[in-house]
């Protein structure tokens, strides 16, 4: 008798049950929507700013159809496309630069689905759209980064190579170096040219005016251009790898430009935060007296030094600290960042230098017991102080960063920030937008109506030529179907074009199966075993074929997941994942359906195949 033990039925009431839940999402759409962040650890999100932000809105005549406050970002529902631009320019230009105010589609799933963990999947840019922003490379930024830098690593040269030397200081496109005598002069020129033999080297040895020029040539320049692109591309991929983004696309446009696509991205104002922010580190030198700081707050800045804030100051409180513009350190020297908690369970974040980092650390902190040095994180050309510690002692390569008031998901979105890599320049986002499906709704219809109907033609075909078994074939190519999109909702996978051509390369495999199955009972019939023994035997040589087959597109499927990239490698996970599923419905959820239908039969004559 062909039975199947309880717990498999069980088993199939279980998977169509859960593959129902999962797949259900999927039918519910988007809304458009505004989504409210903090740009600054000082601005909060309350129910003050909610209040004011609807009654800017209501003052504007527009009505968001739902609000949804979270522990850090606000979002508004609207109706339409139209409502949703007008508020948001009306929400930005009444919070400032303090908020960032991002345009997002929101899942119109019910709330009971949402708490079971049942969401609809990501579809690319070619199908659902997702956030493209259009980014410009500061290259004037570019360049006065490398030529502090450049200053930085003059400092260090001349200090190991004993040479006396006055003030090093960076003018518009060049470096000044100003020395005592002829000697020094000379001294300078030598150890800078084995050095930095790229630089060009200009000496001044007129009276009372002895001094060295160093400047990048043409050329230099140029190639420090294109290499703040590219370091720019490879620094947004990380912070993007850093988010979880799906299939995203970022590549040059032009001369100093980069587009950014990310495809199924829910929290754009988290993407447009993360992907905007320059978020490099440096250590520098600090002056706490109280006094010299009170002087320089009433306008009064000694020579060489820069008042800063400090970051995390709450309810308006201004503080501001004395800070040297020489830059000791850079975030390039870091190797390692991220959030933990010190013996009193506040957040901080824990640093690890390279081994010219910790030598440069090493060296600072001896020669500077008992002074202040100053953690300054420089986002967008503006820079905050997050600690300012007194040096006790000589430090090495690791230590951490204390930030007073620093919450959890700051000390979090920092580590990320320098754990991804500073950028080489700034960059300006000068066109963002919310991309709709590329091929319009009328095309994906078409897209869905076409595979509707082929799925169709193949079940009428299938009931026609097998009869009874066609029938069962047809019921489990649909939960074929099912239990793929629950997985791939479940998995939270970006589905593309290529995607739903391999839903239906996986449609053809699952019917092909049923064909291999139904055709061997025939065959065990016309041998002229019992109907009973013909089921059994139909399935269980059929199995044999069909595990090779699968086995093998399986591992062409693998290679294409592991060396492919973008589109083909969102194929390849669709195209993996079909011949799982098409396995367990073609063969297992068909023999169930068997069962009962021929199974507890005792005198079968004959099977409708």
């Amino acid at each position: 008798m062909n039975r199947y033990p309880w717990w498999k039925y069980g088993l199939m009431l279980v998977a169509l049950v859960v593959g129902l839940l999962y797949t259900l999402p999927n039918f519910y759409g988007e809304s458009p929507a505004v989504q409210v962040s903090a740009a600054r650890s000082s601005a909060q999100l309350d129910a003050a700013l909610q209040a004011r932000v609807l009654a800017d809105l209501k003052t504007a005549g527009l009505e968001p159809t739902a609000v949804l406050p979270g522990a850090d970002t606000l979002k508004l529902r609207f109706k339409d496309v139209e409502q949703q631009i007008k508020a948001k320019d009306i929400i930005q230009q009444s919070l400032g630069e303090s908020y960032i105010v991002a345009l997002n589609l929101l899942s119109n799933t019910p709330q009971w689905l949402s708490e079971i963990g049942a969401k609809p999947m990501f579809l690319g840019l070619d199908l659902r759209g997702g956030v493209h922003f259009l980014l410009e490379v500061d290259m004037k930024a570019a360049v006065d980064k490398k030529l502090q830098k450049t200053a930085s690593s003059i400092r260090r040269e001349l200090k190991d190579g004993k040479v006396r030397y006055g003030r090093v200081s960076v003018d518009r496109d060049s470096i000044t170096i100003q020395l005592r005598d002829d000697q020094t002069v000379d001294a300078t020129m030598a150890a800078l040219k084995k050095a930095m033999p790229d630089l060009q080297l200009t000496p001044s040895k007129g009276e009372g005016n002895f001094k060295v020029v160093a400047s990048f040539s043409p050329a230099s320049l140029a190639q420090l251009k294109t290499d703040a692109v590219a370091q720019n591309i490879t620094t947004l991929h990380n912070r993007v790898n850093e988010l979880g983004v799906a299939e995203p696309i970022i590549q040059q446009q032009g001369e100093g430009r980069i587009v950014v696509q990310l495809p199924g991205v829910q929290d754009t104002a988290k993407a447009k935060d993360i992907l905007g922010r320059t978020a490099s580190l440096e250590v520098r030198m600090a002056e706490m007296d109280p006094g010299k700081i009170a002087e320089a707050q009433q306008g009064n800045v000694p020579a060489g030094f820069e008042l800063l804030p400090m970051a995390g100051v709450r309810k308006g409180q201004v503080q501001e600290i004395l800070i040297k513009k020489e830059v000791e350190l850079t975030g390039d020297n870091i190797v390692k960042a991220e959030p933990r908690y010190d013996q009193n369970n506040n957040p901080v974040i824990g640093i690890e230098l390279d081994s010219l980092g910790a030598s440069i650390f090493r060296d600072l902190t001896r020669e500077n017991v008992g002074k202040y040095m100053a953690i300054v994180l420089v986002e967008k050309g503006k820079g905050e102080v997050i600690t300012s510690p007194r040096i006790n002692g000589e430090l090495g390569g690791s230590f951490v960063i204390e930030g007073g008031g620093m919450t959890v998901k700051e000390a979090s979105d920092i580590s990320l920030l320098v754990r991804a890599g500073s950028l080489a320049a700034p960059m300006n986002i000068v066109e963002e937008r919310t991309i709709g499906p590329s091929l319009g709704k009328e095309n994906i219809k078409k897209g869905f109506d076409s595979t509707l109907y082929g799925f169709v033609a193949i079940a009428i075909f299938m009931m026609i030529y097998y009869r009874m078994f066609g029938v069962v074939s047809a019921i489990s190519l649909g939960m074929n179907v099912l239990f793929l999109l629950a997985l791939l909702s479940m998995l939270q996978a970006t589905l593309t074009l290529p995607g739903i051509a391999a839903i239906a390369l996986a449609l053809g495999m699952a019917i092909d199966s049923n064909v291999l199955i139904n055709e061997r009972v025939r065959e065990e019939i016309r041998n002229g075993v019992t109907p009973q023994l013909a089921i059994s035997e139909g399935y269980r040589h059929a199995f044999a074929t069909i595990l090779d087959s699968n086995v093998t597109t399986f591992i062409a499927g693998a290679a294409l997941f592991l060396f492919g990239s973008g589109a083909v490698k969102g194929f390849a996970v669709v195209h993996c994942l079909g011949i799982l599923t098409s396995m367990f419905s073609a063969v297992f959820f068909s023999r169930g359906l068997i069962n009962l239908v021929y199974g507890y039969r005792r005198r079968l004559s004959a099977l409708a195949v």
